[in-house]
C-alpha cells in the first residue's frame, strides 16, 4: 500500500462525513483494511490558515474510519470554541487528519525536567491533574516553538494556571502521522 492511500482515505472519510451533514454526496474511500483498525485520530479544520475546528480521540476504542468520521463531525460542529460551521463556509474549510500513536507515559521529577526533555516538533502532550486534562497535537509546536509557552498554554487549556506546578501533574506524550489537504 502506498503511504498517501491512507491519507486520501482519512481525508475523504473526514470529507464525507460533513458532507453527509449538509445533505450533500460525499466521495468512494479506497476500502483499506487499515480502516477497520483501532485507532485514534484528531480531525482538525481551517479556514484560510485559522483554527475553525479541532477534535480527537486520545485512545484507539473504535475503527480508525469511524473515529475520523466521528471526529470530523465534532470538529464541524460540537467544538465548543467556535460556532458550528455553515454551509456556506464549508468549500473555504481545510481538512487535516492526524493518527496518533499509543500515548507513553511521560514521568517527570518537575517542570523543569518535562522542560529539559520535551521534543518540540514532535511531540504531542497530554497533561493531567486531577480530574482536568488537556492535549496539543505536535503541530501546535509550530505556533508554540518554545517549551516553557507551550507547556503554559496546555496548563490554561486543562484549567489551570500557566505557572501552576504540583508533584500530581501526570504528563504522557504521543505522536502523529499526518495528512492536510492542500
Amino acid at each position: 500500500m502506498l503511504a498517501d492511500a491512507l491519507g486520501r482515505a482519512l481525508l475523504s472519510t473526514a470529507r464525507n462525513a460533513i458532507d453527509q451533514r449538509f445533505g450533500r454526496p460525499g466521495q468512494g474511500v479506497e476500502p483499506l483494511p487499515e480502516l477497520n483498525e483501532a485507532g485514534a485520530s484528531f480531525v482538525t479544520l481551517t479556514r484560510e490558515g485559522q483554527l475553525r475546528g479541532c477534535i480527537g480521540s486520545l485512545e484507539a476504542y473504535r475503527p480508525l474510519a469511524i473515529d475520523v468520521a466521528e471526529n470530523a463531525i465534532a470538529a464541524a460542529f460540537r467544538d465548543p470554541r467556535f460556532a458550528p460551521l455553515t454551509v456556506s463556509e464549508w468549500p473555504r474549510i481545510r481538512v487535516e487528519v492526524s493518527l496518533l500513536t499509543p500515548a507513553e507515559d511521560f514521568p517527570v521529577a518537575s517542570e523543569s525536567d518535562a522542560l529539559s526533555r520535551l521534543r518540540p516538533g514532535v511531540d504531542g502532550v497530554i497533561l493531567s491533574y486531577g480530574r482536568r486534562r488537556a492535549t496539543f497535537l505536535p503541530q501546535v509546536w509550530e505556533s508554540l516553538p518554545e517549551p516553557r509557552r507551550f507547556l503554559a498554554q496546555l496548563k490554561l487549556k486543562a484549567g489551570l494556571a500557566a505557572d501552576f506546578w504540583h508533584e500530581d501533574v501526570v504528563l504522557a506524550r504521543y505522536g502523529v502521522r499526518k495528512w492536510k489537504e492542500t
